[in-house]
Protein backbone atom coordinates (compact mmCIF):
# COMPACT_ATOMS: atom_id res chain seq x y z
CA UNK A 1 0.00 0.00 0.00
CA UNK A 2 2.77 2.38 0.59
CA UNK A 3 4.57 1.84 -2.57
CA UNK A 4 1.36 2.75 -4.00
CA UNK A 5 0.96 5.62 -2.76
CA UNK A 6 4.58 6.89 -3.26
CA UNK A 7 4.09 5.62 -6.97
CA UNK A 8 1.04 8.03 -7.16
CA UNK A 9 2.21 10.74 -5.46
CA UNK A 10 5.61 10.08 -7.84
CA UNK A 11 3.56 10.43 -10.72
CA UNK A 12 1.70 13.56 -9.68
CA UNK A 13 4.92 15.09 -9.32
CA UNK A 14 5.71 13.89 -12.52
CA UNK A 15 2.55 15.53 -14.33
CA UNK A 16 3.11 18.94 -12.67
CA UNK A 17 6.69 19.28 -13.60
CA UNK A 18 5.71 18.20 -17.56
CA UNK A 19 3.19 21.06 -17.16
CA UNK A 20 5.67 23.30 -15.85
CA UNK A 21 7.96 22.51 -18.64
CA UNK A 22 5.84 22.29 -21.25
CA UNK A 23 4.23 25.41 -20.54
CA UNK A 24 8.23 26.61 -20.26
CA UNK A 25 8.34 25.77 -23.84
CA UNK A 26 5.65 27.12 -25.01
CA UNK A 27 6.02 30.63 -23.20
CA UNK A 28 9.56 30.57 -24.66
CA UNK A 29 8.19 29.57 -28.85
CA UNK A 30 5.33 32.06 -28.70
CA UNK A 31 7.71 35.15 -27.43
CA UNK A 32 10.92 34.36 -29.58
CA UNK A 33 9.61 33.10 -32.43
CA UNK A 34 5.83 33.61 -33.28
CA UNK A 35 5.66 37.22 -34.80
CA UNK A 36 2.33 38.21 -33.11
CA UNK A 37 0.91 40.09 -30.50
CA UNK A 38 1.62 38.24 -27.02
CA UNK A 39 -1.76 37.28 -25.71
CA UNK A 40 -1.34 34.16 -24.33
CA UNK A 41 1.46 32.23 -22.04
CA UNK A 42 3.59 34.43 -23.65
CA UNK A 43 2.30 37.31 -21.64
CA UNK A 44 4.27 35.89 -18.86
CA UNK A 45 7.44 36.71 -20.24
CA UNK A 46 6.10 40.90 -20.68
CA UNK A 47 5.48 40.16 -16.53
CA UNK A 48 9.25 39.63 -16.06
CA UNK A 49 10.00 42.73 -18.43
CA UNK A 50 7.30 44.62 -16.43
CA UNK A 51 8.86 43.84 -13.43
CA UNK A 52 12.64 44.72 -14.10
CA UNK A 53 11.22 48.58 -15.50
CA UNK A 54 9.16 49.03 -12.46
CA UNK A 55 12.47 48.16 -10.52
CA UNK A 56 14.60 50.68 -12.51
CA UNK A 57 12.02 53.24 -12.34
CA UNK A 58 12.67 53.21 -8.66
CA UNK A 59 16.22 52.89 -8.70
CA UNK A 60 16.16 56.38 -11.05
CA UNK A 61 14.27 58.36 -8.28
CA UNK A 62 17.91 58.91 -6.79
CA UNK A 63 19.45 61.04 -9.64
CA UNK A 64 17.88 64.81 -9.59
CA UNK A 65 18.40 65.83 -13.21
CA UNK A 66 16.29 63.69 -15.75
CA UNK A 67 19.66 63.20 -17.94
CA UNK A 68 20.87 60.97 -14.84
CA UNK A 69 17.46 59.21 -14.45
CA UNK A 70 17.81 58.59 -18.33
CA UNK A 71 21.28 56.97 -17.72
CA UNK A 72 19.72 54.68 -15.14
CA UNK A 73 16.39 53.55 -17.66
CA UNK A 74 18.42 52.52 -20.34
CA UNK A 75 20.14 49.65 -18.29
CA UNK A 76 16.52 48.12 -17.64
CA UNK A 77 16.28 46.94 -21.53
CA UNK A 78 19.46 44.32 -21.43
CA UNK A 79 18.48 43.45 -18.17
CA UNK A 80 14.97 42.54 -18.80
CA UNK A 81 16.62 40.03 -21.40
CA UNK A 82 18.87 38.55 -18.82
CA UNK A 83 15.55 38.23 -16.59
CA UNK A 84 14.19 36.79 -18.92
CA UNK A 85 16.60 34.11 -19.74
CA UNK A 86 16.97 33.51 -16.42
CA UNK A 87 12.88 32.78 -15.80
CA UNK A 88 12.98 30.84 -18.46
CA UNK A 89 15.84 28.32 -16.88
CA UNK A 90 14.37 28.66 -13.29
CA UNK A 91 10.85 27.53 -14.49
CA UNK A 92 13.16 24.09 -16.62
CA UNK A 93 15.03 23.40 -14.05
CA UNK A 94 12.07 23.37 -11.23
CA UNK A 95 10.06 21.34 -14.03
CA UNK A 96 12.60 18.70 -14.84
CA UNK A 97 13.36 18.58 -11.00
CA UNK A 98 9.80 17.49 -10.41
CA UNK A 99 9.91 14.84 -13.42
CA UNK A 100 13.09 13.58 -11.77
CA UNK A 101 11.39 12.81 -8.37
CA UNK A 102 10.16 9.14 -9.07
CA UNK A 103 14.29 8.79 -9.93
CA UNK A 104 15.54 11.16 -7.30
CA UNK A 105 13.45 10.44 -4.34
CA UNK A 106 14.09 14.02 -3.41
CA UNK A 107 13.35 17.66 -4.95
CA UNK A 108 16.31 18.84 -3.62
CA UNK A 109 18.27 16.29 -5.33
CA UNK A 110 16.18 16.42 -8.55
CA UNK A 111 17.26 19.78 -8.69
CA UNK A 112 20.87 19.21 -8.57
CA UNK A 113 20.18 17.03 -11.40
CA UNK A 114 17.57 19.22 -13.56
CA UNK A 115 20.46 21.80 -13.25
CA UNK A 116 23.31 20.15 -14.09
CA UNK A 117 22.06 18.32 -16.92
CA UNK A 118 20.54 21.60 -18.24
CA UNK A 119 23.79 23.84 -17.94
CA UNK A 120 26.27 21.08 -18.80
CA UNK A 121 24.51 19.45 -21.87
CA UNK A 122 24.94 16.39 -20.40
CA UNK A 123 23.61 13.80 -18.16
CA UNK A 124 25.17 13.90 -14.46
CA UNK A 125 23.41 11.01 -11.81
CA UNK A 126 23.15 12.06 -8.20
CA UNK A 127 21.57 9.35 -6.82
CA UNK A 128 18.50 6.34 -7.24
CA UNK A 129 17.31 5.30 -10.52
CA UNK A 130 19.16 6.73 -13.62
CA UNK A 131 16.65 8.53 -15.80
CA UNK A 132 18.87 9.24 -18.76
CA UNK A 133 15.91 10.49 -21.23
CA UNK A 134 14.89 13.39 -18.76
CA UNK A 135 18.75 14.59 -18.09
CA UNK A 136 19.04 14.53 -21.79
CA UNK A 137 16.03 16.32 -23.09
CA UNK A 138 16.80 19.00 -20.74
CA UNK A 139 19.82 19.56 -22.18
CA UNK A 140 18.93 19.56 -25.63
CA UNK A 141 16.24 22.18 -24.58
CA UNK A 142 18.34 24.04 -23.05
CA UNK A 143 20.52 23.97 -26.26
CA UNK A 144 17.84 24.92 -28.65
CA UNK A 145 16.63 28.23 -25.84
CA UNK A 146 20.20 29.46 -26.30
CA UNK A 147 19.62 28.83 -30.10
CA UNK A 148 16.50 30.93 -30.20
CA UNK A 149 17.73 33.61 -27.64
CA UNK A 150 20.70 34.22 -30.49
CA UNK A 151 18.74 35.01 -33.15
CA UNK A 152 16.54 36.98 -31.13
CA UNK A 153 18.71 39.42 -30.30
CA UNK A 154 19.70 40.62 -34.04
CA UNK A 155 15.99 40.80 -34.34
CA UNK A 156 15.77 43.38 -31.28
CA UNK A 157 18.38 45.33 -32.69
CA UNK A 158 17.81 46.06 -36.16
CA UNK A 159 13.88 47.01 -34.81
CA UNK A 160 15.43 49.11 -32.58
CA UNK A 161 17.88 50.79 -35.45
CA UNK A 162 15.08 51.07 -37.93
CA UNK A 163 12.76 53.20 -34.79
CA UNK A 164 16.21 55.60 -34.11
CA UNK A 165 16.82 56.71 -37.47
CA UNK A 166 14.29 58.87 -37.83
CA UNK A 167 13.95 59.99 -34.63
CA UNK A 168 17.68 61.03 -34.68
CA UNK A 169 17.09 62.75 -37.87
CA UNK A 170 13.44 64.70 -36.37
CA UNK A 171 16.02 66.65 -33.39
CA UNK A 172 17.23 69.34 -36.17
CA UNK A 173 13.05 69.65 -37.79
CA UNK A 174 11.34 69.76 -34.76
CA UNK A 175 13.68 70.20 -31.42
CA UNK A 176 14.67 68.56 -28.66
CA UNK A 177 12.41 67.34 -27.29
CA UNK A 178 10.45 67.34 -29.99
CA UNK A 179 7.02 69.68 -30.68
CA UNK A 180 4.73 69.55 -33.22
CA UNK A 181 4.66 73.61 -33.15
CA UNK A 182 8.26 73.79 -33.72
CA UNK A 183 8.19 71.63 -36.18
CA UNK A 184 5.73 73.57 -38.65
CA UNK A 185 7.62 77.21 -37.45
CA UNK A 186 11.27 75.50 -37.87
CA UNK A 187 9.94 74.24 -41.45
CA UNK A 188 8.93 77.74 -42.14
CA UNK A 189 11.84 79.86 -40.65
CA UNK A 190 14.36 77.77 -43.08
CA UNK A 191 11.92 77.68 -45.96
CA UNK A 192 11.01 74.28 -46.12
CA UNK A 193 7.41 74.04 -45.94
CA UNK A 194 7.43 71.82 -49.09
CA UNK A 195 9.46 68.55 -46.99
CA UNK A 196 6.45 68.22 -44.87
CA UNK A 197 4.35 65.71 -46.88
CA UNK A 198 7.59 63.86 -47.57
CA UNK A 199 8.02 63.85 -43.90
CA UNK A 200 4.28 62.46 -42.93
CA UNK A 201 4.82 59.95 -45.42
CA UNK A 202 7.94 58.42 -43.82
CA UNK A 203 6.32 58.90 -40.49
CA UNK A 204 3.53 56.61 -41.77
CA UNK A 205 5.49 54.06 -42.85
CA UNK A 206 7.44 54.07 -39.49
CA UNK A 207 4.25 53.99 -37.59
CA UNK A 208 3.45 50.79 -39.43
CA UNK A 209 7.05 49.20 -38.84
CA UNK A 210 7.28 50.13 -35.18
CA UNK A 211 3.78 49.21 -34.47
CA UNK A 212 4.67 45.61 -35.62
CA UNK A 213 7.78 45.20 -33.95
CA UNK A 214 6.76 46.64 -31.18
CA UNK A 215 3.39 44.47 -30.46
CA UNK A 216 5.25 41.44 -31.28
CA UNK A 217 8.21 42.25 -28.75
CA UNK A 218 6.92 44.90 -26.08
CA UNK A 219 10.25 44.91 -24.79
CA UNK A 220 11.48 47.30 -27.71
CA UNK A 221 9.33 49.50 -25.15
CA UNK A 222 12.37 49.15 -23.08
CA UNK A 223 15.03 50.50 -25.24
CA UNK A 224 15.66 54.22 -24.96
CA UNK A 225 16.89 56.34 -27.33
CA UNK A 226 21.20 57.23 -27.14
CA UNK A 227 20.54 60.61 -26.65
CA UNK A 228 18.43 61.34 -23.22
CA UNK A 229 16.43 64.26 -24.89
CA UNK A 230 15.49 62.15 -28.02
CA UNK A 231 12.66 59.45 -27.92
CA UNK A 232 10.52 57.94 -30.51
CA UNK A 233 7.38 58.60 -28.53
CA UNK A 234 7.73 62.14 -27.93
CA UNK A 235 8.81 62.57 -31.93
CA UNK A 236 5.64 60.71 -33.01
CA UNK A 237 3.59 62.71 -30.74
CA UNK A 238 5.14 65.79 -32.34
CA UNK A 239 4.83 64.68 -35.74
CA UNK A 240 1.30 63.97 -35.37
CA UNK A 241 0.22 67.61 -33.37
CA UNK A 242 2.25 68.96 -36.55
CA UNK A 243 0.30 67.12 -38.65
CA UNK A 244 -3.00 67.46 -36.90
CA UNK A 245 -2.46 71.18 -36.84
CA UNK A 246 -1.42 71.91 -40.07
CA UNK A 247 -4.67 70.07 -41.03
CA UNK A 248 -6.93 72.41 -38.86
CA UNK A 249 -5.10 75.55 -39.68
CA UNK A 250 -4.63 75.15 -43.32
CA UNK A 251 -7.71 72.67 -44.61
CA UNK A 252 -7.30 73.62 -48.30
CA UNK A 253 -3.22 73.20 -48.32
CA UNK A 254 -2.67 70.55 -46.05
CA UNK A 255 -0.89 67.69 -47.97
CA UNK A 256 -3.28 64.44 -48.12
CA UNK A 257 0.12 62.48 -46.27
CA UNK A 258 -0.50 64.22 -43.37
CA UNK A 259 -4.14 62.85 -43.01
CA UNK A 260 -2.48 58.96 -43.53
CA UNK A 261 0.36 59.92 -41.01
CA UNK A 262 -2.28 60.38 -38.54
CA UNK A 263 -4.38 57.35 -39.07
CA UNK A 264 -1.53 55.06 -39.00
CA UNK A 265 -0.17 56.95 -36.02
CA UNK A 266 -3.00 56.66 -33.55
CA UNK A 267 -3.34 53.22 -35.54
CA UNK A 268 0.45 52.28 -33.41
CA UNK A 269 -0.69 54.32 -30.06
CA UNK A 270 -3.34 52.26 -30.20
CA UNK A 271 -2.08 48.94 -30.72
CA UNK A 272 0.68 49.59 -28.21
CA UNK A 273 -1.72 50.06 -25.43
CA UNK A 274 -4.15 47.51 -26.22
CA UNK A 275 -0.80 44.81 -26.39
CA UNK A 276 0.02 46.17 -22.97
CA UNK A 277 -3.51 45.56 -21.66
CA UNK A 278 -4.81 48.73 -21.30
CA UNK A 279 -8.59 49.95 -22.15
CA UNK A 280 -8.54 51.49 -25.82
CA UNK A 281 -11.46 53.45 -27.21
CA UNK A 282 -10.92 52.75 -31.12
CA UNK A 283 -13.75 55.29 -32.13
CA UNK A 284 -13.79 58.03 -29.69
CA UNK A 285 -15.96 60.54 -30.17
CA UNK A 286 -14.64 63.98 -31.71
CA UNK A 287 -16.16 66.02 -29.07
CA UNK A 288 -14.78 64.09 -26.31
CA UNK A 289 -12.74 65.86 -23.58
CA UNK A 290 -8.88 65.91 -24.21
CA UNK A 291 -6.54 67.31 -21.97
CA UNK A 292 -4.81 69.49 -23.77
CA UNK A 293 -5.89 73.39 -22.86
CA UNK A 294 -7.29 75.76 -25.67
CA UNK A 295 -5.12 78.22 -24.21
CA UNK A 296 -1.85 76.41 -24.89
CA UNK A 297 -3.18 75.84 -28.47
CA UNK A 298 -3.51 79.46 -29.19
CA UNK A 299 -0.06 80.05 -27.81
CA UNK A 300 1.33 77.69 -30.19
CA UNK A 301 -0.81 79.03 -32.88
CA UNK A 302 0.57 82.75 -31.94
CA UNK A 303 4.32 81.71 -31.93
CA UNK A 304 3.31 79.87 -35.79
CA UNK A 305 1.93 83.57 -36.48
CA UNK A 306 5.49 85.07 -35.68
CA UNK A 307 6.71 82.66 -37.49
CA UNK A 308 5.25 83.46 -40.45
CA UNK A 309 3.60 79.71 -41.00
CA UNK A 310 1.16 80.32 -43.68
CA UNK A 311 -2.80 79.93 -41.94
CA UNK A 312 -6.36 80.30 -43.45
CA UNK A 313 -7.90 79.62 -39.40
CA UNK A 314 -7.73 81.56 -36.92
CA UNK A 315 -7.09 78.98 -33.94
CA UNK A 316 -10.76 79.17 -32.53
CA UNK A 317 -11.55 78.02 -36.37
CA UNK A 318 -9.29 75.11 -36.20
CA UNK A 319 -9.46 73.92 -32.96
CA UNK A 320 -12.34 71.55 -33.24
CA UNK A 321 -11.07 69.81 -35.95
CA UNK A 322 -7.40 69.82 -34.39
CA UNK A 323 -9.63 68.44 -31.46
CA UNK A 324 -11.08 65.78 -33.23
CA UNK A 325 -7.84 64.97 -34.68
CA UNK A 326 -6.28 64.89 -31.70
CA UNK A 327 -8.64 62.57 -29.33
CA UNK A 328 -7.89 59.14 -31.49
CA UNK A 329 -3.85 59.55 -29.76
CA UNK A 330 -4.14 61.80 -27.03
CA UNK A 331 -5.14 59.27 -24.25
CA UNK A 332 -2.87 56.50 -25.42
CA UNK A 333 0.37 58.64 -26.33
CA UNK A 334 -0.16 60.15 -22.46
CA UNK A 335 -0.40 56.77 -21.29
CA UNK A 336 3.07 55.63 -22.92
CA UNK A 337 4.76 58.54 -22.14
CA UNK A 338 4.37 58.14 -18.40
CA UNK A 339 5.11 54.91 -18.12
CA UNK A 340 8.64 55.24 -20.32
CA UNK A 341 9.20 57.90 -18.38
CA UNK A 342 9.61 59.63 -21.55
CA UNK A 343 11.20 63.13 -21.89
CA UNK A 344 9.27 66.07 -20.17
CA UNK A 345 8.14 67.55 -23.70
CA UNK A 346 5.40 70.25 -24.06
CA UNK A 347 1.90 68.67 -24.87
CA UNK A 348 2.88 65.29 -23.62
CA UNK A 349 1.02 64.68 -20.79
CA UNK A 350 2.65 64.24 -17.07
CA UNK A 351 4.79 62.01 -15.53
CA UNK A 352 4.37 60.55 -12.44
CA UNK A 353 8.21 59.65 -11.97
CA UNK A 354 9.33 62.81 -13.17
CA UNK A 355 7.22 65.90 -11.31
CA UNK A 356 9.56 68.58 -12.28
CA UNK A 357 8.70 71.48 -15.28
CA UNK A 358 8.04 70.69 -19.26
CA UNK A 359 10.92 71.84 -20.95
CA UNK A 360 10.46 73.65 -24.36
CA UNK A 361 13.06 72.75 -27.39
CA UNK A 362 15.33 75.54 -27.33
CA UNK A 363 15.73 76.76 -31.40
CA UNK A 364 19.26 77.54 -31.49
CA UNK A 365 20.35 80.92 -33.08
CA UNK A 366 20.66 81.29 -36.79
CA UNK A 367 24.51 81.62 -38.28
CA UNK A 368 25.07 84.47 -40.24
CA UNK A 369 27.79 87.02 -41.21
CA UNK A 370 27.62 90.11 -38.50
CA UNK A 371 25.11 88.00 -36.24
CA UNK A 372 26.13 87.89 -32.04
CA UNK A 373 28.72 85.70 -31.66
CA UNK A 374 28.24 85.73 -27.60
CA UNK A 375 24.75 83.81 -28.13
CA UNK A 376 25.25 79.84 -27.08
CA UNK A 377 22.95 76.93 -27.82
CA UNK A 378 22.90 74.72 -24.60
CA UNK A 379 20.96 71.49 -24.46
CA UNK A 380 18.04 71.28 -22.40
CA UNK A 381 18.12 70.98 -18.38
CA UNK A 382 15.63 70.02 -16.02
CA UNK A 383 15.89 69.72 -12.23
CA UNK A 384 12.99 67.01 -10.84
CA UNK A 385 11.36 68.09 -7.98
CA UNK A 386 13.09 67.15 -4.88
CA UNK A 387 15.86 70.03 -6.03
CA UNK A 388 12.52 72.56 -7.36
CA UNK A 389 13.96 75.76 -6.18
CA UNK A 390 17.48 74.79 -7.54
CA UNK A 391 15.72 73.93 -10.51
CA UNK A 392 14.04 77.38 -10.83
CA UNK A 393 17.06 79.49 -10.23
CA UNK A 394 18.88 77.60 -13.00
CA UNK A 395 16.30 77.09 -15.55
CA UNK A 396 15.57 81.41 -15.14
CA UNK A 397 19.71 81.83 -15.88
CA UNK A 398 19.01 79.41 -19.05
CA UNK A 399 16.63 81.77 -20.40
CA UNK A 400 18.47 84.70 -19.27
CA UNK A 401 21.84 83.85 -21.08
CA UNK A 402 19.54 82.96 -24.31
CA UNK A 403 17.12 85.76 -24.35
CA UNK A 404 19.12 87.95 -26.72
CA UNK A 405 19.45 85.24 -29.63
CA UNK A 406 17.44 86.45 -32.84
CA UNK A 407 15.62 83.28 -33.91
CA UNK A 408 13.76 82.86 -30.33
Amino acid sequence: MQGTQRTIVNNFFFIVGLFVVVLTVSGVLFALVLPRQPTGIERVALSVSRAVGSFFIGLARIPSTYEGKDEVLAHAAPVAIFAQLLFWAGSLIVGFALMLMPATHSFSQGLLQATTALFTVGTVHVGGTPDTPIDVTAGAVWVIFVALQIGYLPTLYNAYGRREGLVALLESRAGAPAWGPELLARHQLVGIVDTLPDLYKEWEVWSADVAESHSTYPILLLFRSPDPWLSWLIGLIAVLDAAAMQMALCPSTAPSHARLCLRMGFTLTNRMASSLGWEVDFDPKPEQPIRLQFQEFQDAVDMLAESGFPMERSAEAAWPDFHGWRVNYEEAAYHLADRLVAPPAPWSGSRRHLPGEIVKPHRPPQRQPGSDPNVTYLRPLVITAPHRRKSLLRRASYWRTHRKSPAE
